[in-house]
């Protein structure tokens, strides 16, 4: 193992970074560190702590620039401690919190003055001065995104702004497309109704590294809420060509260029017969459309979910990950019967699906299931037409299955292993670009539900995974097969590999605390033993030695057949606990696994 020091340019953008080079199947694997030369990594400040939140919620209702609304809304709150003890946390996925008044909440004044920030650190930097603007179907999505061109505008740069809501991918593209120095996505993801956010993406169409959230954190602080925030007039800024409307040409070529990563273009998928649901956020404009040119056309949209509407009202957490956001399509399942139900989340990066399980019901394939089964179908695949690269490279995280590694192996395909969030593996294409070789990359994804199989955009992307869903659907019903066929052969011939994810939230900023002291504890302190199965290593990602950017992320191993992993979301109040095992049939991998599941509990207890 080595490790070399330089500058990696990025679709335009030099980043400076520590890479680890090292021995890998078919050639070296080169891993990103992003590790300054200064020192050890810089981290994202995660929310100024406000220790004072009375003097802090008088201050906001002392300015005459709080509108009367907003001071409404503060005179009659109950809650004001836990929207003021600190200001809402910005890092590397930028903003997400409950939207309402306070300066720990979403609202205009916090989405202003997050923009002022973005805007500063654009000026000092040789960055393009334009940014490229999206938001999906959440409450005040569109009025939030109006704000951030708004106050770009007025700091002397160009905002591009979609003219209606669009696919977070949509975004990604576009921020390349347009040769624009960053993007912003107004959206939180699949988050329940009462939540809004604000992505910041760089130039590379990537989410931001975690230098230039830390600097953007740091210019966001400089910053007053009320005085601070230059705001230019929507419509004289959008006459003054300062705002200006994203093309339909750009949004057409994401589509034709997502259409372009089929991998079997003689595969006739007219046959196909699909349910679909945008669970009422932004993806079915684009997902029909590229249906279309799949010669998909045999395609039934929940009705409830079809059209847009931040308050999700037929699912309060609208998430394919979870059954209870499916069951408007699973219900139309079964009078309508088809080989798939596809449901994407509400900005469409993340994809879930249902397939006929052989006794009249369907059922809800996981994101590893899905994963492994588009890794194996895209390299069966390729094999067949000729067209895997050499050295080919898939990517996934350090959260996802093992069971990758198993069928990565059996085709000679490199796989590399990220921190959790899509913004790595779109930082190891980033690196296979930069080496001129971006044709290694077959395939990334992440356990909850993102796939992307292109190099077109730096994130997951949903309308893409309706393409690979589809194709593979399509590959395996010319055999006589369902993808649930599919992922049965995959687990007689890999072993049988079950995963859970267990969440315990933590409310206000007592949570928080409890939180870090229940890290803290357990690095202190690793258990000998889980379920009675002995701890046989432990591994720290924050310690530093892992080849990753550090993390707070902890993994106990118990042999080669059970693993559990721990670490706080980056998005929400919780704490998630990942849980894996593998056994030669399936009543031994989900005997460990409800081993591991109950045993979980008491490691989140003080």
């Amino acid at each position: 193992m080595g490790f070399q020091r330089g500058l990696a340019p990025f679709g335009g953008v030099q980043r400076q970074g520590l890479w680890q080079v090292r021995a890998a199947p078919g050639g070296v694997q080169r891993q990103s560190l992003w590790e300054t030369v200064a020192g050890p990594p810089t981290f994202p400040q995660k929310g100024k702590c406000v220790m004072d939140w009375q003097t802090e919620s008088q201050k906001w209702l002392e300015d005459p620039a709080l509108d009367a609304e907003t001071r409404a809304e503060l005179e009659t709150a109950d809650d004001l401690p836990d929207r003021f003890y600190r200001d809402l946390a910005f890092g590397t996925g930028g903003l997400r919190g409950v939207l309402g008044a306070g300066s720990n909440r979403m609202n205009v004044y916090t989405v202003r003055r997050a923009t002022q920030g973005l805007a500063d650190y654009l000026l000092e930097t040789g960055l393009p001065k334009c940014v490229a603007i999206a938001h999906d179907s959440r409450i005040n999505s569109d009025l939030f995104a109006r704000e951030t061109a708004r106050v770009l505008a007025a700091n002397g740069i160009t905002a591009w702004l979609y003219s209606r809501l669009e696919p977070t991918p949509a975004l990604s593209w576009a921020v390349r497309r347009l040769s624009c120095g960053a993007g912003v996505c107004v959206t939180a993801s699949h988050n329940p109704a009462q939540y809004n956010g604000y992505k910041v993406y760089g130039a590379d169409g990537c989410q931001i590294t975690l230098e230039a959230a830390a600097r953007i954190q740091e210019c966001i602080a400089a910053v007053d809420i009320f005085k601070g925030v230059q705001i230019a007039d929507f419509d004289t800024a959008l006459s003054a060509g300062h705002i200006r409307w994203i093309p339909e040409d750009v949004l057409d070529a994401f589509v034709d260029t997502v259409y372009e990563q089929r991998i079997d273009n003689s595969l006739d998928m007219s046959a196909l017969k699909l349910v679909y649901t945008p669970l009422n956020g932004a993806g079915r404009e684009c997902v029909e459309k590229v249906l279309a040119k799949l010669g998909v056309m045999q395609v039934t949209v929940v009705p409830e979910q079809r059209d847009p509407d931040g308050h999700f009202p037929t699912c309060p957490y609208p998430n394919p990950e979870i059954r209870e956001a499916m069951e408007k399509g699973l219900a139309l399942c079964a009078q309508v019967h088809p080989d798939i139900l596809i449901g994407t989340d509400p900005d469409c990066d993340r994809c879930g699906t249902a397939v006929p399980d052989g006794q009249g019901g369907y059922q809800l394939i996981t994101g590893n299931e899905m994963g492994v089964i588009l890794l194996d179908y895209i390299c069966r695949a390729r094999h067949a037409i000729g067209g895997m690269p050499a050295r080919p490279v898939a990517v996934t995280t350090i959260v996802s299955t093992d069971m990758a590694s198993a069928v990565a192996q059996k085709y000679g395909v490199e796989l590399r292993r990220t921190l959790t969030g899509f913004k790595f593996i779109g930082e190891q294409i980033g690196l296979l670009e930069h080496d001129r070789e971006p044709e290694r990359f077959i395939f990334g994804f992440e356990e909850s539900y993102g796939y992307l199989s292109g190099c077109h955009v730096r994130d997951k992307d949903a309308v893409n995974a309706v393409v690979l869903v589809c194709e593979a659907a399509a590959w395996y019903a010319k055999q006589g097969k369902t993808l649930l066929d599919a992922i049965r052969g995959l687990y007689e011939e890999f072993g049988y590999y079950r995963n859970d994810l267990l969440s315990t939230g933590f409310a206000g900023e007592d949570g928080m605390r409890t939180m870090q002291r229940l890290m803290s504890a357990l690095r202190a302190a690793p258990p000998q033993a889980i379920g009675g199965m002995p701890v046989t290593r432990v591994v720290d990602y924050e310690a530093g030695d892992t080849g990753l950017p550090r993390a707070d992320v902890l993994e106990f191993c118990m042999g080669g057949d059970a693993k559990l992993m721990i670490r706080p979301s980056g998005t929400e109040p919780k704490i998630k606990l990942y849980l894996s095992a593998r056994g030669e049939t399936d009543e031994a991998a989900k005997a460990i696994l409800a081993t591991l599941r109950g045993a979980a509990g008491e490691l989140m207890k003080e």
